[in-house]
């Protein structure tokens, strides 16, 4: 096809593509292969070029590109194809962000760890974000900075040369052999990179990974303005997505939801907040207490995203430790904690504490009390000084709707900081925003936190602020709904089947506040050794789950998602959640999440008919 062929055929997808392009965060496990990530949904995506087929039903059944918004979609996969067509660049040398800055800082980060030379070139003012002394005192990373009046004058660099334009129209992109990689930055939208050259092509998968763990791909709503840009040639500049109503009306309902005084921060997803945690923190304490190891705690079955960060952040600092944290089946998080905390306060060291509450997968929630009295114990170093006090963020993603933070709390003396993800309950499913807060003893870290997310340009989307606008005052009251399906859910299978093991939170912790709608399913097992029961109870884990999808098509999911509208929603997390946890702490349950609005009773009766199938 010619490049005009191809902008007429676009047209047409443009014309009949899925609702769920635009809408879903979290996509379709069943029709996924994770090694062909992107590939398999282009190279099926090309065959229905080479039909000239554009129909509305070919395009919703081609394979799920990636299975969450924030790692790449639909949507972004066919900008990066059509860019990459007209730079006669392979699709996967073409990388969309949300972010203007964190391409370049993916680059910056490969060329640390490898020891190697980068020269950022760029034309007018010297980009806002390079911030040379944060850049290189927190991060790490060093570059050169080449002012010059045309992309023409870049020469040869014993290095990585890179690129950074402002674009006016995404038709503008064209490349010169000497520039490695070209960041198109484009208006209000995000940025898109080129990787130029076979000798760069293996940079490509850490900077996907980059994109997957420390911020989010350009948002399917701004990749279709940057196609509808391409396709009939207009100005970027004329793509307006800014209003801040809606940033005041997050903000106020997160207070209200938190029930905290200090002013939040929103970014583009939980991973971008939890970054801009890290990185703000990481900076408080360089500059609060010099030369002094930072510890970051961290569960070892937690959130993968939030276990491969940390260790990735650690990678990157010197001075920066990951401690694995054990919790959940029945080893008490807190007196882990405790041992922790007193190893690092007797090296002088700073502790910074993630935690779940309540835990993934297995929704259990700690002693809160000891929690705060192991948090706020006064201790010495070796040497008899007081050691500094630790901070401890929570993510509470599975329970936001409980007000940790507030005053006369029982963290209230703890510094300590909250995130959720936006993905989940806040958006009901509709976008990945999500947010932070504090309590007023770390009202003193809030800045910093905000400093990086404005660094790596993580903030969220005004798109998004307007699904959150809308979506936060329903959310407390779907939390609930939820929760009541979910206990309904979890009775019934105690009573087909008292042998499963299944955690969920007590009534006792229902009535604290602590509802939850997910639940994991450890299913009984048969075998001869150790071996044969494991391998039997993981065929089951997917007999149950696919006989879900198949007879209850129109609800149940094979996905990661959780706090959506509608729906029910089923996983393993050894395959999902926790795909870059360690193998050991890695847990082969089923894990199920409800949601308000869903047919209970359907499910209850799909679940008998695998009683009896097995």
């Amino acid at each position: 096809m010619k490049n005009g062929e191809i902008l007429k055929y676009l047209k047409n997808v443009l014309d009949n593509i899925p609702k769920n392009w635009l809408t879903d965060t979290t996509h379709r496990l069943n029709l996924y292969d994770e090694k062909l990530a992107k590939i398999q949904f282009l190279e099926h995506f090309e065959a229905l070029i080479n039909d000239s087929n554009y129909e509305h039903s070919a395009l919703d059944n081609l394979p799920t590109a990636f299975d969450y918004i924030r790692l790449g979609h639909p949507l972004s996969c066919l900008l990066e194809w059509s860019i990459g067509r007209r730079c006669n660049l392979k699709a996967e040398n073409i990388i969309s962000f949300s972010s203007k800055t964190i391409p370049v800082m993916a680059i910056l980060r490969e060329n640390l760890l490898n020891n190697k030379n980068t020269q950022i070139n760029y034309i007018g003012e010297v980009p806002e974000f390079l911030e040379k002394g944060i850049l290189e005192k927190v991060y790490g990373y060093t570059f050169e900075l080449n002012k010059i009046n045309s992309i023409d004058e870049i020469s040869t660099f014993k290095g990585s040369s890179v690129f950074i334009s402002n674009q006016t129209k995404i038709s503008d992109i064209s490349l010169i052999n000497s520039v490695d990689f070209y960041v198109s930055w484009c208006a209000e939208l995000g940025s898109i990179l080129l990787v130029n050259g076979e000798a760069n092509e293996s940079y490509i998968s850490n900077i996907q990974h980059v994109r997957r763990r420390e911020t989010i791909a350009m948002t399917p709503a701004n990749c279709l303005a940057a196609l509808n840009s391409l396709i009939y040639d207009t100005s970027l500049s004329t793509i307006k997505v800014h209003n801040t109503v809606f940033i005041k009306q997050v903000n106020d309902s997160i207070l209200d939801i938190t029930n905290t005084k200090i002013q939040p921060q929103v970014g583009s997803s939980g991973l971008s907040v939890q970054y801009a945690i890290m990185m703000g923190l990481i900076h408080y304490a360089i500059e609060k207490h010099k030369e002094k190891d930072i510890k970051l705690i961290v569960p070892t079955n937690c959130y993968g995203g939030t276990n491969d960060q940390a260790r990735r952040v650690a990678k990157c600092i010197e001075n920066v430790e990951v401690i694995d944290l054990d919790v959940d089946n029945g080893i008490d998080m807190a007196e882990n904690i405790e041992v922790i905390l007193n190893e690092i306060a007797n090296e002088d060291s700073i502790a910074f504490i993630i935690a779940e509450i309540p835990t993934n997968p297995r929704v259990e929630v700690p002693n809160l009390t000891k929690l705060r009295e192991v948090l706020t114990k006064k201790r010495k170093t070796r040497n008899n000084f007081t050691a500094v006090e630790p901070v401890f963020i929570l993510d509470q993603t599975f329970c936001p709707n409980i007000p940790f933070l507030e005053e006369d709390s029982l963290f209230s003396n703890v510094m300590a900081i909250s995130y959720v993800s936006g993905s989940k309950f806040p958006s009901g499913g509709l976008c990945t925003s999500g947010y932070c807060v504090s309590n007023k003893k770390a009202e003193i870290l809030m800045a910093k936190i905000g400093t990086h997310l404005k660094m790596c340009d993580n903030n969220a989307t005004e798109y998004q602020l307007e699904i959150l606008a809308k979506q936060l005052p329903s959310m407390n009251k779907r939390i609930y709904d939820a929760y009541k399906n979910t206990h309904r859910f979890v009775e019934f299978i105690n009573s087909v089947l008292p042998d499963a093991k299944i955690n969920f939170v007590s009534e006792e912790l229902a009535n604290e506040g602590f509802t939850p709608s997910v639940f994991s399913l450890d299913l009984p097992s048969i075998g001869n050794s150790i071996k044969e029961k494991e391998t039997y109870k993981r065929e089951l884990n997917l007999k149950l789950i696919n006989l879900m999808i198949e007879k209850i098509s129109e609800e149940s999911k094979f996905c990661v998602s959780y706090g959506q509208l509608n729906g029910c929603y089923w996983t393993i997390p050894a395959t999902s959640t926790q795909g870059t946890t360690k193998e050991e702490n890695k847990d082969y349950i089923v894990r199920v999440a409800l949601s308000p609005k869903m047919d209970v009773k359907r499910h209850e009766e799909i679940f008998v008919e695998f009683i009896k199938s097995i």
